[in-house]
């Protein structure tokens, strides 16, 4: 028996030659042979097949868009948390006890100063004022009475001061008796007391009167609070009473709050305070208390109305080491409510000469930033950065860049670091700040 050793050649396996072993019998020699020549050919033809086909796969380089970064001025803006507040939030509570007959006003809805919002029984108020009109009266009957005794008392005392005048000369001229004289003078005397007296009732009749006024004036505002009224314009709260409570001064029934305009409350650091107020002597400063802020709501919207910054707190927040400022926003519909959340942005300097690149041009990996460099030997160089702000559709780049630098601005995921590339220059136009 003959055994062929051949070699064939496997693409998997790189091309490396893979020993064959067949057994020939020597009564089989001519076909053995034949079969040993096609075991020693195929394995050829087939690596020869597989290095034409790893040729023919060869996958060219990749081609990206490139631009050097916008250079421009920039807006810088800030944002802070805000809460929105009424501009003036009324409790509305009674000023006198009674029960609730009625709800007059629709919960929620905007009510007017003055508009009557519950209504207490006002039967009991009712008859109090009717009371002390009474006693009014009467106590006026007093006065006139007390004012008639008035005037008696000095009648007599002027007729007892005549006949004193007109006998004290005849009694000296002894033409009239001495007794007589002492009589008058008595009456006279008694008569100025009377006169006295009664004049100390005028004046208590006349306190009666004002007395009797001042309740008949407390009756009749008693009757009127009764009727429950809006301090302010604005929208009224859900009701915290119902038909039939009693209630008291102490009960709060519901509110009322001014809503146009509405205050925005939002604290700023105090590193921030003296920057805005040009007394740090690090930072930048930053214009803060002339601006015209932008209220952008929970979920993004960016309100259209811009507002005015009203007023700072009077001291700093100890535990936060904020300070709130107030700022007005109009609020046309009363849409804004208070109790909101969102974010106050204010532009608070310019950056010069800042580079901006396409948001599609950052990749954001763990926390970090990256964008593609494309090299003078077109190879790919991932190069952290610092981002600043966002700039409509550009993103500021803080740090990691030079003016002239090719970014890749599209293709940056199909790219890794000395990848190499074909570079397609674009133009790219930041919109202005």
């Amino acid at each position: 028996m003959i055994r062929v050793v051949t070699h064939s050649h496997d693409c998997g396996s790189g091309g490396a030659p893979i020993a064959r072993g067949l057994a020939v019998r020597p009564e089989h020699n001519r076909k053995s042979v034949f079969l040993a020549f096609l075991l020693y050919i195929v394995p050829l033809l087939t690596l020869a097949g597989c290095s034409r086909s790893q040729a023919a796969f060869k996958m060219p380089d990749p081609e990206v868009l490139v631009a050097p970064p916008v250079q421009q001025d920039v807006a810088v803006h800030t944002e802070w948390v805000a809460t929105l507040d009424g501009y003036v939030n009324a409790e509305i509570r009674p000023q006198v006890s009674g029960y609730i007959v009625t709800q007059t006003y629709k919960e929620g809805a905007a009510v007017r100063k003055g508009q009557v919002l519950f209504e207490i029984d006002p039967r009991p108020f009712q008859a109090a004022l009717d009371r002390a009109k009474g006693e009014l009266a009467r106590a006026e009957g007093e006065h006139a009475r007390a004012q008639g005794e008035l005037a008696q008392a000095e009648a007599q005392l002027g007729k007892s001061m005549i006949d004193v005048e007109r006998d004290t000369p005849l009694v000296a001229q002894k033409a009239v008796a001495k007794e007589k004289l002492d009589t008058e003078i008595q009456a006279k005397r008694a008569a100025q007391a009377a006169v006295q007296s009664a004049q100390a009732a005028v004046q208590a009749a006349q306190a009666a009167i004002e007395a009797g006024k001042a309740a008949v004036e407390r009756a009749q505002l008693d009757l009127e609070w009764t009727k429950v009224t809006s301090l302010v314009d604005g929208v009224a709260g859900i009701a915290e009473v119902q038909m039939g409570n009693l209630v008291g001064p102490m009960a709060r029934l519901t509110s009322v709050s001014q809503v146009d305009p509405i205050k925005v409350y939002f604290p700023v650091s105090e590193q921030e305070y003296l920057r805005a107020k040009h007394l740090s002597s690090s930072g930048q400063p930053m214009e803060l208390f002339n601006a015209s802020p932008e209220l952008i709501l929970a979920d993004g919207t960016v309100y259209p109305h811009r507002g005015k910054v009203l007023l700072t707190d009077r001291q700093i927040d100890t535990n936060t080491g904020t300070i709130r400022l107030i700022a007005a926003f109009p609020n046309p519909g009363n849409i804004l409510r208070p109790g909101q959340y969102g974010r106050v942005r204010i532009q608070t300097s310019t950056k010069k000469d800042a580079l901006l690149v396409p948001q599609s041009a950052v990749k954001e990996l763990q926390g970090g930033y990256q964008v593609a460099v494309v090299g003078k030997d077109n190879k790919a160089i991932i190069r952290p950065v610092k981002v600043g702000e966002k700039s409509g559709t550009m993103w500021v780049i803080d740090d990691g860049l030079k003016a002239d630098d090719q970014v890749v601005v599209e293709g940056l995921e199909k790219l890794k670091d000395g990848t190499l590339v074909v570079p397609k220059p674009v133009k790219i136009q930041a919109e202005e700040s």
